[in-house]
């Protein structure tokens, strides 16, 4: 994106991202597979893995360590060489505590 002036814009992001090499099931219809996730915010998280061309959509389930599953359908925000970009779909108020509960003590 560029700006009026013509010099690159830098987007900052609402949420953090916090470093987290935890693995993340993709529910497929029929099958489950687990993948890594690279990091993590209170918006979505990057999957190191790739989705078809096709693929805008995918439900994904996320074991945060010591708390609960969070079980949600995410879009496809980006697609780079070593994964793709995830933004969660509606969460409720007990997965956003525990996304809480997981980024707290590892943000900067």
């Amino acid at each position: 994106m560029m700006t009026p002036a013509g010099g690159p814009r830098t987007v900052e992001r609402y949420h953090p991202r916090v470093e987290a090499h935890i693995p993340v099931k993709v529910l497929l219809p029929g099958r489950t597979v687990t993948v890594q996730a690279r990091d993590v915010s209170m918006a979505g998280l990057f999957l190191q893995a790739h989705a078809p061309d096709a693929t805008q959509r995918l439900t994904i389930a996320v074991p945060l360590p010591g708390d609960r599953e969070v079980v949600t359908t995410c879009e496809i925000r980006r697609r780079e060489v070593d994964g793709v970009a995830l933004e969660f779909g509606e969460l409720d108020w007990d997965d956003l505590i525990a996304l809480a509960r997981f980024l707290h003590p590892r943000l900067p």
